[in-house]
């Protein structure tokens, strides 16, 4: 009887493990579906369409991946040309806008889709700063202004490109003493990971031999229902500031940061894109919409402030942006002018695109009040932002 009673134990016992074999194979099962699906976007770009020669530099199309989540990038510019997420019925969703070839990029009217941007990101008014008691001259580019390092600035130069494994492609350049009126030979490093929670993360780091100044970001366009899928204006963002810094009409702070209570740049709550910006008001008309950089909230999580979140009205894709910086310029997609192709074949219509754009504070070498972004010999530039996708129904 005991034998019998000991046989039964033993075979409930391999049933249990059996079944939760059965289970954990499924499990996987469903985890490889899903990263099969997510393989399956290489048919959108094609290597032949980014192997080229600029400058004497060679330019290719760079792929990483890391489980749900997978990134295209080309050297042209640092650029992040298409991201796939899985929407919230598991289907792979390209989020960010971009072309499908290199000379797609090179003659587009909007020369920042996707770049890394520098040396300085966003204005700086009559493109004029002084160091040290001399005056520099960026080439203007923004009628009266310079915007993101002038006429030429890092989208338009070719970087070197290092994919060190599967989930990780670094880009070095190196800017020489005077590029684009700037100051000292300046060491750029930017690396792009895909990590494990699906985040895009991006760490900026910067070396001179002569004092300068720097302001890296990213300024990917996103569309969270996916590119081609039309208005971005249902998007339910977002963000953690409550100031912001106005702007004159040329889009240069005037040097105040403003409470953006009782106005339509109150995201603090949740709203949709386009539920305010057509109201009438002096911002808002200056910007053609929303172009203005946020004075985030300075609680930090794990070292990082929690700058935005964004939902696609459709997709049930959530995206949401930490960083080290102290602001966030956020650009409604003001300038799309359906004048682009994009590699879905759609144009860049009005508004069917957006950024979120983490940095250090516009026009910051003219403005005594805001932080600076000098950077001297010796000293390092380091910072790092995280862009976290997730998806639910």
């Amino acid at each position: 009887m005991k034998n019998i009673q000991i046989t039964a134990v033993l075979i409930l016992a391999l049933l249990q493990f059996n079944c939760k074999d059965s289970k954990k194979e499924n499990s996987v099962s469903k985890d490889n579906t899903a990263e099969i699906a997510i393989d399956s976007v290489k048919t959108v770009l094609e290597t032949k369409n980014f192997d080229t020669i600029i400058d004497g530099k060679k330019v290719g199309l760079y792929w990483i991946e890391n489980k749900g989540i997978k990134a295209a990038f080309t050297n042209y510019g640092g650029r992040l040309v298409g991201l796939w997420v899985n929407d919230k019925n598991g289907k792979p969703t390209d989020v960010v806008v971009g072309m499908n070839s290199v000379k797609g990029f090179k003659t587009s009217t909007e020369p920042y889709f996707g770049a890394t941007i520098g040396r300085v990101g966003n204005r700086v008014a009559l493109g004029k700063f002084t160091l040290e008691g001399k005056q520099y001259q960026i080439p203007l580019n923004n009628g009266k202004n310079a915007l993101h390092g002038g006429v030429k600035g890092f989208q338009d130069v070719v970087w070197n490109a290092a994919k060190t494994n599967e989930n990780t492609l670094v880009f070095t350049y190196l800017s020489p003493d005077g590029e684009q009126g700037f100051p000292g030979n300046l060491n750029v490093k930017v690396t792009y990971t895909l990590t494990d929670d699906n985040a895009v993360r991006m760490e900026y780091e910067a070396t001179t031999d002569k004092t300068t100044i720097v302001n890296l970001t990213n300024h990917a366009f996103f569309n969270l229902n996916g590119e081609g899928s039309g208005t971005i204006l249902n998007h339910q963002l977002q963000i953690y500031g409550d100031k912001f810094t106005p702007v004159d009409e040329g889009l240069i702070p005037t040097g105040e940061l403003k409470s953006v209570k009782n106005t339509p740049f109150d995201f603090t709550s949740k709203h949709t894109i386009g539920e305010r910006i057509e109201t009438k008001d002096d911002q808002l008309k200056f910007g053609k919409g929303y172009d203005h950089n946020y004075v985030l909230n300075t609680v930090k999580k794990d070292g990082f402030i929690h700058a935005a979140t964004i939902k696609g009205d459709v997709s049930g894709i959530t995206l949401d942006v930490y960083t080290e910086e102290i602001g966030l310029q956020f650009y409604s997609g003001n300038f799309m002018q359906s004048k682009n192709t994009f590699k879905s074949g759609a144009k860049d219509d009005f508004r069917t695109a957006f950024a979120l754009e983490t940095q250090h504070f516009p026009d910051a070498p003219n403005q005594p009040k805001f932080a600076p972004i000098t950077l001297k010999a010796g000293e390092k530039y380091h910072t790092v932002s995280l862009y976290q996708f997730s998806s639910q129904k």
